[in-house]
C-alpha cells in the first residue's frame, strides 16, 4: 500500500497554497508570491491519518542508513522525547512544538532551501550537490568521508587525463563542475548512477568515477585507487535562511551542542594544594576556566573541570605526579556550555 504525503503549504503573509506529492517524487516545491512558505503534512494510509500542527517546526532527517542511526541516537541523547509510528515518515515531539520529518538524505537541502522544512540534517556533500542555498549552523562530527575521484588502480596518475571521458557518479552536478576545469575542447561524459557505483569501471560502463570514500575498502575491493579529492564532507545541521522559528532553531542547535560536549568530554575532579594549583589547572584548564573551591584541609582545595574523554586517562596520570589526590572523571549526559 502506497504511503504518501499530502501537504498543506502555508505561505506566511496570508497567501496560501496547496500541493500535494509523494515523498518518492517530490523533490522541490515553488514559493508563493515570493513569500516563504512552510510544508504542513499529512501523512495517511487508508483512513489513518496523523496531522501536524499548524505550530510546529518540521525538523527533516535521513530516512535510512548509518546516517539515521547515528542521528536518532544524537536525538534520543539530546533530549527530543518522540515515538515514530510503524511505517510512517513523521514523529511528533512531546516536550517541545517540532515534529521530525524523515526524508532521503539527498532531498533534506533541498526541502529546508525551498521553506518546506525548517531544520535538516543532511551531508555536506548533499548540499554542495543540490545547490541550496541553506544556513549551516554546526558540524555533527559524524558521517566523515571524502568525495573523491577513482579509477582502476594503476590506470590514472594524472586526474587530468579522465576529463572527456566516461564518469559514472551519483553526484553529476560536482563532477560535471570538477571536470569542467580540465576539459580540452571533448566534454566529460557524466553517467548517473544511484548505487553500486565502483562497479561500473569494471563493468565497462565507465573509465572512472566520483563517489563518496569513508574507509577506501569498498574502493580497493573493487580494483580502484583514489585520484584526486573534490570535497571532504561530514553531516551538518541546516536550516532555511527565512525560518518561522528562528528562536526554536536556536534551541534545537543548542540541544544538539550539549549533547556534542557531552560526548567529547567527561568532568575531571580532584583535590590538590594550592602550592601546586597553577601547575594542575595547567593540566586541565578546562572549556574556559577551572572550578576552584576551598576545602576544610588548610592550604588544599577542590578543582573540577572538562577534559577531552580521549585524553583523560594521561590527564589522571599527570594530575597524579604533580600531587593531586581523589582524583575522577565524570560521564556526561548533556550539557549547556558556550564558548
Amino acid at each position: 500500500m502506497a504511503w504518501r504525503l499530502r501537504a498543506t503549504r502555508l505561505a506566511m503573509g496570508g497567501a496560501a497554497g496547496i500541493v500535494s506529492a509523494s515523498f518518492a517524487n517530490c523533490h522541490t516545491a515553488t514559493q508563493t508570491d515570493g513569500c516563504v512558505s512552510k510544508l504542513k503534512s499529512t501523512l495517511s494510509s487508508g483512513t489513518q491519518k496523523i496531522n501536524v500542527a499548524p505550530d510546529h517546526m518540521l525538523f527533516a532527517i535521513p530516512k535510512k542508513g548509518r546516517l539515521n542511526e547515528k542521528i536518532v541516537a544524537m536525538l534520543k541523547g539530546s533530549g527530543f522525547d518522540y515515538s515514530r509510528p510503524e511505517r510512517l515518515d513523521i514523529a511528533h515531539c512531546k516536550d517541545l512544538p517540532v515534529s521530525i520529518v524523515f526524508l532521503p538524505a539527498s532531498d533534506i537541502a533541498t526541502y529546508v532551501a525551498e521553506g518546506n522544512v525548517d531544520l535538516g540534517i543532511t551531508g555536506e556533500d548533499m548540499i554542495a550537490e543540490s545547490g541550496a542555498t541553506v544556513n549551516v549552523l554546526m558540524k555533527l562530527g559524524f558521517g566523515k568521508c571524502r568525495l573523491s575521484v577513482q579509477a582502476p588502480k594503476g590506470q590514472c596518475e594524472d586526474v587530468r587525463k579522465l576529463a572527456g571521458s566516461r564518469i559514472a557518479t551519483s553526484f553529476p552536478e560536482l563532477a560535471k563542475k570538477f571536470f569542467g576545469q580540465y576539459e580540452n575542447g571533448t566534454p566529460t561524459s557524466i553517467k548517473v548512477i544511484s548505487g553500486s557505483v565502483e562497479a561500473s569501471c569494471g563493468l565497462g560502463l565507465s573509465d572512472g568515477i566520483v563517489d563518496l570514500v569513508e574507509t577506501g575498502t569498498t574502493m580497493r575491493a573493487a580494483g580502484l585507487e583514489e585520484v584526486a579529492v573534490l570535497m571532504n564532507t561530514q553531516a551538518v545541521l541546516i536550516s532555511n535562511p527565512k525560518t518561522a522559528y528562528p528562536e526554536l532553531v536556536e534551541t534545537v542547535r543548542r540541544r544538539l551542542a550539549g549533547y556534542q560536549t557531552a560526548q567529547r568530554f567527561v568532568m575531571c575532579t580532584y583535590n590538590v594544594h594550592r602550592d601546586n594549583l597553577n601547575e594542575a589547572s595547567s593540566v586541565t584548564p578546562g572549556k574556559r576556566s577551572p572550578s576552584v573551591m576551598n576545602l576544610d584541609l588548610t592550604g588544599w582545595v577542590s578543582v573540577s573541570a572538562l577534559v577531552e574523554k580521549s585524553k583523560a586517562a594521561s590527564v589522571m596520570d599527570k594530575l597524579e605526579s604533580i600531587g593531586a589526590t581523589d582524583i575522577l572523571t565524570t560521564g556526561l549526559l548533556s550539557s549547556r556550555i558556550y564558548d
